[in-house]
């Protein structure tokens, strides 16, 4: 964070983020589908935004290869450009680098930057959740853009092609239903912002949940003291999740750990206002689910009870 007023500015602060795609990009490369993995790169740097009840302002990316392929590059940043005009901020630059010798011939990789504000007595900072509070979880696209190491090691185990049909979704090639881009939450999550308000009321926090799924994501927007207690039976896993499970025999702890598992950012709100931040995540074109509630700390930061039923299901 950068804070404005201490720069001479009005009562702001801003909020940084940067984050790349991962090895997402191996599948991209492999598949020759090059234009999600953009949008994939601004939601991965503008989630982490909006959850501070940051607006993000603007974005630059870092594109490396070892030989700019043209088309391939064009792609990409279309798919950037896209994401911007998505999450509402303007792409004002990038750097384009070509180094023979650090990629193999075809291999690129991504890094983004986003910038953006929020008025300092608007800002999230996980200090106030309380018990009681209702926990909303709001539905993933699919994989997004985490655990995709374990992804490729699954699909090489069994020998799949990537232009072969998906197994979970026979109207799209594996490598596509795979890549499907990171779904962004900014439009919406603001939009809920400014319906129910933040902190003593209203949204209390809000988790962008990446790599760590729910066990290590949504503990970072409470304090200590207390629990996230989860019904994971409230939402319905997608067909990609209990397909990686079960063709790579993946133990349900990990997949907890590694996947979003359907629920693509989590908000913890007061009791009082939760049907109108439901209300106005879904007005925005959001699946909403009531996945859980805040409870005084009783061990783990957050339960999934009945976790081990999902998979048996």
């Amino acid at each position: 964070m950068f804070d404005l007023k201490a720069a001479g500015f009005r009562d702001a602060v801003l909020v940084a983020s940067t984050d790349g795609v991962g090895t997402k990009l191996k599948i991209a490369i492999e598949s020759g589908e090059h234009d999600g993995v953009g949008i994939d790169l601004v939601a991965m740097c503008v989630n982490d935004l909006v959850v501070q009840g940051a607006e993000p302002l603007f974005f630059l990316d870092y594109y490396a290869s070892g030989q700019l392929d043209v088309a391939t590059a064009h792609a990409v940043i279309a798919g950037i450009a896209a994401g911007c005009r998505m999450a509402g901020c303007a792409l004002i630059g990038g750097e384009t680098a070509e180094m023979p010798g650090m990629y193999r011939r075809g291999d690129y990789d991504l890094a983004g930057f986003a910038v953006g504000a929020v008025e300092r007595d608007r800002l999230l900072d996980g200090s106030a959740a309380r018990a009681g509070d209702v926990v909303l979880g709001i539905a993933s696209s699919g994989v997004h853009s985490n655990g995709f190491s374990l992804v490729r090691r699954i699909v090489a185990d069994i020998g799949i092609a990537y232009d072969a049909p998906a197994p979970f979704a026979n109207d799209r090639s594996l490598g596509r239903a795979l890549l499907e881009p990171t779904r962004i939450y900014v439009k919406s999550c603001l939009g809920a912002l400014k319906a129910a308000g933040s902190g003593a009321s209203g949204i209390r926090g809000m988790a962008h949940i990446t790599g760590g799924g729910l066990i290590e994501n949504l503990p970072r927007v409470f304090p200590d003291g207390l629990t996230a207690v989860l019904d994971p039976l409230s939402w319905p896993v997608p067909p990609v999740f209990r397909w990686l499970q079960k063709a790579g025999n993946v133990a349900p702890a990990e997949m907890a750990r590694t996947f979003n598992c359907g629920i693509g950012m989590a908000v913890i709100v007061a009791e009082r206002d939760a049907e109108t931040t439901a209300a106005a995540l879904r007005q925005a074109g959001e699946t909403v689910f009531r996945v859980g509630r805040m409870t005084e700390a009783s061990g783990a930061a957050v339960h999934l009870d009945g976790w081990e039923q999902v998979w048996r299901g």
